[in-house]
């Protein structure tokens, strides 16, 4: 049995776009001679729908949208996953499922077993869990079929009280098929393999497993599809950030053969190019799905901006990229240069507009207000938020997006301005710790340099006040960044990090910072998630809650 795993890259809620796409690879697939073609869970309407389908009619055009790929499904079989209605008065109104096409003929229906509601995924909000399981016969083969979670339930921490294939294997199957949809994180990859691997070996089958590719708003879906023996063995890795399609011939022992292997097997990137191309991709595709084409920025000099606009010039060329230098009395002039050279360096747009007599204005409108009393934040913050109306107003005026430059670290201690350096339609970096984004920039630079060495080394600045430093206010970044691993990522106690060696002020200090600010990151812009624990989505705090301040 030849099968093709089609790794592409949905458009949610886009019927006419996904089933066009599934139509083309099932004719490629049958032009190259596949007896099946595999597509990911749910891609008729794409991942994650959301609220979307709790609508009747969202549902109704994911069945009219199967229909007309089952249409297409002539001399060839498909599986291809769509919310379906769930016909038992009792439970939620819909499965997660995967029909089975053969022929045209809709011959099997699989609805999803382990629904997964923790981090980023609420699944069981709309969908009921599945309590039969079947295998399905094709060309003399037994397939045993599982959608995404239904494998994750390990035994060494099973989160689920069933293991939908302890039961299908009763059937003596041939191979197993999992269609998922499995979110980025730049760790995430080794998890995976490892748990589809360690399902290979138990239950001493071939495992097929293919994965959406591309980006839904802040989730970012790498691909990677994979194929194992049955002895839990990599058979071979898709690529990894690009659509594509492999071909695999299943021989009567269960030995796996490439017919049409579309690359040679990939190879995983370390973390930060990881983080580098997910960036990419999750810029191009809020873009090009939201139809947007440019974007638009405050370029500082600082390395957070810097790194911001050299991804966005490598999603959507430099030419779509407004850089817009804003310098005021504080600027100092070899800030303004290194953005000068960045420009320079990238071939992008650029434009300068100096905010000194826009913040000049405010104080002066608030003088008697403010008689008497020293400078002190609330001056910081008002050029903050005079460099956001310049770029909202350019936006406006132009139909740009505003890329937001906020870094994790500073995200998450609040060292950010609301309605100021906070303000943008998506963060590009917010999932991204500052000492990480010291690796990027020196990434981004591997083969030339783009971004200026001098904004790579010198002391991080929001230069709101003479001679100002990051540091000022927060403790080094290393330190920093490895307290906010441990409360954020790890989900650890104050008591417990500071039994890690930690001074015990100082993670205190941070911690408090990190519960303040949290009414800030409720009102931030959707952030692009490359880390097993964004913000956004996947972390929901309250935010007058006293535990841990």
């Amino acid at each position: 049995m030849k099968i093709a795993l089609a790794q592409l890259n949905y458009h949610v809620g886009n019927f006419e776009y996904n089933t066009g796409k599934i139509i083309a690879g099932i004719r490629e697939a049958k032009q190259n001679g596949a007896d099946l073609v595999v597509f990911a869970e749910l891609c008729v309407c794409g991942y994650p729908a959301r609220d979307f389908l709790e609508f009747n009619e969202f549902i109704s055009l994911c069945e009219t949208a199967a229909q007309q790929i089952a249409a297409e499904c002539k001399g060839i079989a498909c599986i291809i996953g769509l919310p379906t209605p769930n016909n038992n008065p009792e439970g939620k109104d819909l499965n997660n499922s995967a029909y089975f096409i053969e022929n045209g003929v809709l011959k099997a229906v699989v609805n999803k077993a382990l629904l997964p509601n923790y981090d980023i995924f609420d699944e069981y909000r709309y969908f009921e869990p599945s309590t039969q399981f079947e295998c399905i016969d094709f060309k003399g083969k037994r397939i045993a079929l599982t959608i995404c979670e239904d494998l994750w339930n390990t035994i060494e921490n099973p989160l689920y009280v069933t293991r939908p294939m302890d039961t299908l294997i009763k059937e003596k199957p041939d191979l197993m098929i999992n269609i998922a949809a499995s979110p980025f994180a730049y760790n995430h990859d080794e998890e995976r393999i490892a748990i589809l691997s360690d399902n290979a070996r138990r239950y001493n089958l071939p495992l097929f497993y293919v994965n959406h590719v591309g980006a839904q708003t802040e989730l970012i879906f790498d691909g990677g599809s994979l194929v194992f023996d049955k002895t839990g063995k990599t058979a071979d890795e898709m690529p990894y950030f690009i659509e594509s399609t492999a071909y695999y011939t299943l021989g009567d022992n269960g030995d796996i053969m490439f017919e049409h292997p579309s690359t040679m097997m990939a190879q995983r990137e370390s973390d930060i190019e990881q983080i580098h191309q997910g960036l990419v991709l999750g810029i191009r595709d809020y873009f090009y799905k939201s139809g947007f084409k440019q974007a638009i920025l405050g370029l500082s000099g600082g390395i957070d901006s810097a790194v911001v606009c050299v991804l966005a010039a490598e999603a959507l060329g430099p030419e779509n990229v407004m850089a817009v230098l804003l310098p005021s009395k504080f600027s100092s002039d070899h800030s303004i240069k290194d953005a000068e050279d960045l420009v320079k360096n990238l071939g992008c747009r650029s434009e300068t507009v100096a905010i000194e007599k826009i913040t000049d204005a405010f104080e002066g409108a608030l003088h008697t207000q403010f008689a008497n009393l020293p400078f002190n934040i609330a001056e910081e913050n008002i050029q903050s938020r005079s460099r956001a109306v310049v770029l909202m107003a350019m936006c406006n005026k132009f139909g740009y997006i505003l890329l937001n430059t906020s870094n994790k670290s500073e995200a998450a201690v609040g060292y950010g301005t609301l309605y100021g350096d906070m303000c943008g339609g998506i963060s590009v970096i917010g999932d991204v710790f500052k000492t990480q984004v010291f690796q990027l920039a020196r990434h981004l630079n591997r083969d030339r340099e783009i971004i200026p060495v001098n904004t790579i080394v010198k002391p991080p600045s929001a230069e709101l006040r003479p001679d100002q430093k990051d540091t000022d206010s927060l403790p080094e970044y290393d330190i920093l960044d490895a307290i906010l691993v441990q409360y954020i990522e790890h989900r650890c106690s104050s008591a417990q990090i500071i039994k890690q060696g930690f001074e015990e002020a100082t993670v205190r200090k941070v911690i408090r910072l990190v519960n303040l600010a949290e009414h800030k990151r409720y009102q931030t812009p959707p952030i692009l998630r490359v880390s097993p624990k964004a913000f956004g989505m996947g972390r929901r705090m309250p935010i007058v809650g006293k535990y841990l301040t």
